[in-house]
């Protein structure tokens, strides 16, 4: 959940909340089911919504950007729209649950992919990578990686920010949903990712966490203007000289829908002129994420302050 934390960097944040609570309420829905833990969950976000001044700060500076940067005053309500923003983060915890006690099959899910990259899934070959984003819910691409087409996915991320949450997930989730930690990204594991796509494995990467201990970022415009993006899911995609792709998962007219858009192959990509591609690549993804945070402007789950030269000091609605 998001961090009340008043200065530092996002990662350096200890998780709040408790990992014995975590797994019961995810017991409770499984014997119980959704609707009478629901009342609860709605208790833990308004806790989390009151004490967590910097969060709605960062919130309401987001949805300020994306209504300017748009030129739409309907995307939120008009009061209390940051916590519109927790109550769509509680709902999406609660799908998360559902997910992890087989309530959530492919026939639920929309899948937009005028691209073609589910074919390569299914096609087997050499793996790829996807480029996703705090936006929606990313464990229903997860599951249906999973369920759905049976591939190996390995999943990198930030485990210590979310020790409690991705403890869980280890504990409920499928043994070929593999999850790493970004900061262990040395010379022998990338090796091994290679070799991992090689044998038809997919590697999953957020496109829009700020590493952390300085780690290196771009500038893009992203809502009209300049945030820091990292270079990693790139640099990555340089180094292992395979095809990019772009997922999302959003919920929309109360069914969740798959957004899956070829991005580009990095085995393609000139190596004198990295760094500008990168550039231009990030700007490309930053392009891609305004766009979808139009179509489900409460789902952008990004509780950190995010724009260079702002501190997320907005006032809350």
């Amino acid at each position: 959940m998001p961090d009340s934390v008043a200065t530092g960097h996002w990662a350096t944040r200890r998780e709040r909340g408790s990992f014995h609570l975590l797994k019961l309420t995810a017991l409770a829905v499984r014997l119980l089911g959704r609707r009478p833990v629901t009342p609860v969950i709605a208790l833990v976000v308004l806790y989390f919504f009151v004490t967590g001044r910097r969060a709605r700060r960062a919130v309401a500076d987001y949805q300020r950007r994306l209504a300017a940067w748009s030129g739409r005053d309907d995307l939120f309500p008009r009061r209390r729209a940051a916590l519109a923003q927790y109550r769509a983060f509680g709902e999406c915890m609660l799908d998360r649950f559902d997910l992890w006690r087989g309530k959530l099959t492919l026939a639920g899910v929309d899948m937009l992919d005028p691209d073609g990259v589910r074919g390569a899934l299914l096609g087997g070959g050499r793996g790829q990578i996807l480029v996703c984003t705090h936006l929606g819910n990313l464990d229903v691409c997860r599951a249906m990686a999973q369920i759905g087409e049976g591939v190996a996915l390995n999943v990198l991320m930030h485990l210590p920010q979310a020790a409690h949450f991705n403890r869980l997930l280890a504990q409920l989730g499928d043994p070929r949903l593999r999850l790493m930690h970004v900061g262990d990204l040395d010379t022998a594991t990338m090796l091994d990712l290679s070799q991992r796509l090689d044998r038809g494995e997919w590697i999953a990467i957020a496109g829009d966490r700020v590493p952390v201990h300085g780690g290196r970022t771009v500038a893009a415009d992203f809502l009209g203007a300049p945030a820091p993006f990292p270079q990693g899911p790139w640099l990555m995609a340089a180094l292992l000289r395979c095809p990019v792709n772009l997922v999302c998962c959003l919920k929309q007219g109360g069914r969740y829908r798959i957004h899956l858009r070829r991005f580009d192959d990095a085995s393609g990509w000139d190596r004198s002129h990295r760094e500008r591609i990168i550039g231009e690549s990030v700007q490309r993804y930053a392009d891609w994420l305004a766009q979808r945070c139009l179509d489900a402007p409460l789902q952008w789950f990004n509780f950190h302050p995010y724009w260079q030269g702002t501190n997320g000091a907005s006032h809350a609605r």
